[in-house]
């Protein structure tokens, strides 16, 4: 088995009719996802936050802050070539600053941004509208 780190971002807007939230959708699968890759993959001494800011930009083609960290990790296994794998997913609830969804890298057919209604029927995986509802909870308290 394989281990496999990631980072990622959960973005959201603020619009006068309320936050909009980044979703991507994958080219090779047709899931709807949140923006998230390989920590290191370019860069070996990578961190978490700047794995996290790196995909965002590249998947969602937007340039993103952090404002907070998404506990605990999501966890997953799938099999890939026949190698089982195990991927740990950290994310960081971002803040959008500036950019276009529409410039995302090869790897993402579609990125949007939506309103939480949309987004949750949308996500193809559990676990993320789990970490979504994580998010929406850490931005709602940090309005407090």
């Amino acid at each position: 088995m394989i281990e496999s780190l990631s980072a990622g971002g959960i973005v959201f807007k603020q619009t006068k009719s309320g936050a909009k939230w980044l979703i991507c959708q994958n080219s090779a699968f047709k899931c709807w996802i949140f923006p998230k890759g390989q920590v290191g993959d370019k860069n070996i001494d990578e961190s978490l936050i700047d794995a996290a800011v790196r995909e965002v930009m590249e998947e969602g083609g937007v340039k993103a802050r952090v404002v907070g960290v998404i506990t605990p990790p999501i966890e997953y296994f799938f099999t890939s070539d026949g190698t089982r794998i195990h991927k740990t997913v950290h994310y960081f609830l971002m803040e959008y600053e500036s950019g276009d969804p529409k410039l995302h890298d090869k790897e993402i057919s579609e990125a949007k941004f939506v309103d939480f209604e949309v987004a949750m029927k949308t996500l193809t995986f559990d676990n993320d509208r789990m970490v979504f509802g994580s998010a929406l909870k850490q931005l709602n308290q940090s309005k407090k």
